[in-house]
């Protein structure tokens, strides 16, 4: 069974910065795709970013040059944390992590992030 749980989300204020934890734990073997995604109040859930096994990242247009996606080599190679600048009003939503692992996808229950103008 794998386990997804994210941390580190809070209130902070425009221009400020935020970093989120994900770590996912249980029956896991080698590193593996894990993906940021959030869903802000009467929206769908969006991608923001993903990192996968050879350290490559992808952002969405609307965080590129604020958040950078890093795998935490110490702790857990199946752990990531999202750093994020220059946050917006916009950026205010819960922060949903996922991990691709054997076909399936398995997801942490999310933090809030709350950006005041």
């Amino acid at each position: 069974q794998v386990q997804v749980k994210e941390s580190g989300g809070g209130l902070v204020q425009a221009g400020g910065s935020l970093r989120l934890s994900c770590a996912a734990s249980g029956r896991i073997a080698g590193i593996n795709v894990m993906g940021m995604y959030r869903q802000a109040p009467g929206k769908q859930r969006e991608w923001v970013a993903s990192i996968y096994p050879n350290g490559s990242t992808k952002y969405a247009d609307s965080v590129k040059g604020r958040f950078t996606i890093s795998r935490d080599n110490v702790r857990n190679m199946n752990t990531v944390n999202l750093q994020m600048n220059g946050l917006e009003p916009e950026d205010t939503a819960v922060y949903y992590c996922n991990i691709l692992y054997r076909g399936s996808t398995y997801w942490g229950q999310g933090t809030q992030v709350t950006v005041s103008s």
